[in-house]
């Protein structure tokens, strides 16, 4: 009874793509130009704080802790109206460590070699130039607008990778339109020189939302299609066995909000998807494919979101999401689930301090529901509900000081 209870509760919950508080108000980052600032250099310091505690249960993901902060500080030029120049470097530091691994963002490419080790900080070199050919054109090449920028959802893309993963570079074309928005990019992940002993690794993303009226109206309905496809190979590595591997995930689904213009609540979400995994070469899932359910709903009262949701899939990987929205455990190698799902709840705070300042601070609950797994000896186990705790605090500051304006 129970079971039903929590399958007919997921049934009638769906998702918002017009995402958490805390991605929209900590996360994102705006990429319009203000085509204003023209022949403005500027210095801008960005950085998150964080601390985020996971208590894991279940045989999917043991639990760890964040504790710690990245910073970019950047120079920004506007040398034309509809183009912005960046310059600076990204520094990632967790409290407590002192030496990081420099290739830190490939640590899961099979034969990665790197031996190489940062001292203080992961630190890398930053640049992004970008031209808006139009008010809804935009191209980006260097470091891309990215993580929650792309607005995919949770099975596609883990929020967690806001505070941990390396910044995303390659090229990005942005367009927004009355009754479309679309972002396509190539992440750039790992690149080869001759002889090299590890793989080269990109991923190409979309990540589109057609709209079926206006997002201010009443009741607002839209269709996101969004899809990553991660390519891991390259012609002049030294690579013989599997040195191909192509592997996908995409969604579709549909959505509306309601804005409501209640006081108390003033906005509610709500949105179903349908995922899907695919291997097109290589060996590094179990799967060769797979498919997901992903239903979610939320409601708005000002600064607070209160949030539940249902997920259920078969056979599914996800390549950047977090690895409960999957059937392979990532805490006892080679253990494999079967249909597993869970009911999700939690409640974030996200609130704008000023221009450039903003803190945020969530709970999310997950409840594992009872399915069953295959170990890596072959042996066919039931495998308990369980429940599953995370919760963080953010902190964004993003100041910018006008260094020299060129007289026009």
């Amino acid at each position: 009874m129970k079971k039903a209870l929590f399958y007919l509760w997921g049934m009638l919950l769906l998702a918002s793509p017009l995402y958490a508080q805390i991605e929209t108000k900590v996360y994102q980052t705006d990429h319009h130009i203000d085509t204003l600032k023209q022949g403005e250099l500027s210095f801008e310091l960005d950085n998150i704080s964080f601390f985020k505690d996971n208590e894991f249960a279940g045989g999917i993901q043991k639990g760890y802790s964040l504790p710690g902060f990245w910073i970019q500080p950047k120079l920004v030029y506007y040398p034309l109206k509809n183009i912005k120049l960046e310059l600076g470097a990204h520094l990632l530091r967790y409290w407590g460590a002192n030496i990081y691994p420099a290739a830190y963002a490939y640590h899961d490419i099979p034969s990665w070699g790197g031996e190489q080790y940062q001292k203080g900080f992961h630190a890398l070199p930053w640049f992004r130039a970008q031209v808006a050919l139009s008010d809804r054109f935009s191209v980006v090449l260097g470091h891309l607008y990215g993580a929650s920028t792309h607005q995919l959802i949770e099975p596609l893309y883990n929020p967690e990778l806001n505070l941990t993963a390396d910044p995303e570079a390659g090229l990005q074309i942005l367009y927004n339109a009355p009754f479309m928005d679309l972002d396509v990019w190539v992440n750039w992940q790992s690149f080869i020189f001759r002889e090299d002993t590890h793989q080269e690794a990109f991923i190409v993303g979309l990540s589109s939302r057609f709209k079926f009226n206006p997002e201010t109206a009443p009741f607002h309905f839209y269709l996101p299609v969004q899809a990553l496809v991660q390519h891991r190979g390259g012609e002049i590595d030294t690579l013989y066995t599997n040195s191909v591997q192509t592997l996908m995930n995409a969604a579709v689904g549909f959505g509306t909000v309601w804005n409501t213009k209640h006081p108390v609540v003033q906005r509610w979400g709500a949105e179903a998807d349908v995922a899907l995994s695919y291997q097109q070469a290589g060996k590094l899932w179990p799967f060769n494919s797979g498919t997901g359910f992903y239903v979610r709903t939320y409601a708005d009262l000002k600064d607070f979101r209160i949030k539940a949701g249902y997920w259920r899939c078969k056979e599914f990987v996800s390549l950047e999401g977090s690895p409960f929205y999957g059937a392979v455990s990532f805490k006892d190698e080679g253990t494999l689930f079967h249909s597993p799902h869970m009911a999700t709840f939690g409640i974030e705070y996200a609130r704008s301090l000023g221009h450039g300042f903003s803190i945020g601070a969530d709970v999310d609950v997950y409840c594992h529901l009872k399915s069953h797994k295959t170990t890596a000896e072959g042996e066919y186990l039931a495998s308990p509900s369980a429940t599953s705790f995370s919760a963080g605090v953010y902190l964004r500051i993003n100041p910018s000081f006008l260094l020299f304006k060129r007289a026009q």
